[in-house]
Formats: C-alpha cells, structure tokens, sequence
C-alpha cells in the first residue's frame, strides 16, 4: 500500500494490485479476490481468525453487520452460515467494498450488501454485529463509531467484537460497560494476543 494509503482511506489511490489468495472461511476452502489499499490482504488477520473461531452460529435470518468489512472475510462467513439473512458489509473504503461485492458475486451469495456507513437505511437494526474495528483510527473514532453502531442491535442481540489486548481491548471493555448502560460487556474468549467481547443488548 502506498506512503498515503491506509485501509480506512475512503478511496485508496494506490494500484488495486487485484489478486486471488486461498481461504478457509465457513468450513469451506475457498479462493476469493483481495488488493492493495486493504486490510489485511495476503491473508485472514489473525484477530478476524480468533473473532471466526470464537463466536456462535449466527442468527439464520434478519439483518447481520460486519462493521469495518475490508475485503469480507466477516461478511462472507456470515452470509455463507445465514444463507436466509442480509448481511450488510460496512467499511469507509471503496475498494474493500468493492472487492466484498466481487467476491460475494463469485461465491453466489445474493445476501450481502456492501456499502458505505450513510447507506445503511436508517430503519434496518441488526440480529448481531460481528467486528475486528479499525482500533488504528484513534480512541475518539472508535468510540463514535460503536456508539453510533451498538445502539442499532435488536433487543436481546449480541454483538461480537475482536480487539488485541496491547491495543486496549481491556480498557475498551471498560468504557463499553461505562458508557452504554444498556449493553452489558463480557469477555467471551482469549486467543493468541486478542480477546473477544460479547456485548449484548439488554433494553432501549
């Protein structure tokens, strides 16, 4: 990646560099499409791995988010295991977007939407939101980012969420259970550096 490109640019104007890598995603070996200007684009991150081998079945219907989608390996888990449920594949960055959108296209996965945040209609709430969240835009971004987010959990849903412990993961914990009392904030699991929160939605 360019000197000037990070993957929470919104147009990364380095060469797309397009490649195919193979992956095991869903229980599934697969070959999927990933690029420069990306997060993570050789391989699944090893906080994205420990966050897929942490968490639940996803609910089988409703409306499911990756928020912070890179090239999709979230949202193609999540559309591969919920195959009756819309998965709304959210990032800043118009080339992950469009790589999630080329791979979906390629699986025959009709259920996922990539988009940027603003077109998420204001309407949809979610059955779960699983996320590895770009902890490297800075502790105001994030905090903006799950405040707007979390709230838009369905009652009674969880969301699941990947941090690395030397990035703060505990102090997130933290704050989460400081700042949205209507969430409650558990350590589901610790893997390899990263730690998996369960945060779940109690009431409005």
């Amino acid at each position: 990646m360019s000197s000037g490109d990070h993957y929470f640019s919104a147009s990364p104007g380095s060469d797309p560099k397009l490649r195919p890598i193979d992956v095991r995603l869903a229980g599934r070996d697969l070959t999927v499409t990933t690029g420069a200007g990306v997060f993570s684009p050789d391989h699944v991150d090893t906080g994205t791995a420990v966050l897929l081998g942490n968490t639940p079945e996803p609910p089988p219907g409703g409306h499911l988010l990756d928020l912070g989608c890179g090239w999709g390996p979230i949202a193609l888990s999540l559309a591969l295991n919920s195959p009756h449920a819309t998965v709304w594949a959210v990032d800043v960055n118009e080339r992950a977007l469009d790589l999630v959108s080329r791979n979906a296209a390629t699986l025959g996965l009709t259920n996922v939407n990539a988009v940027r945040p603003e077109d998420v209609p204001a309407d949809v709430f979610f059955m779960t939101i699983w996320s590895n969240p770009p902890i490297r835009v800075g502790k105001n971004e994030l905090h903006s980012l799950l405040q707007t987010w979390l709230p838009r959990l369905e009652v009674g849903s969880d969301a699941w969420l990947v941090v690395a412990r030397n990035l703060g993961s505990d102090s997130l914990q933290r704050w989460l259970e400081a700042s949205l009392p209507a969430f409650g904030t558990t350590r589901a699991a610790t893997s390899k550096g990263f730690r998996v929160l369960r945060v779940r939605r109690h009431q409005d």
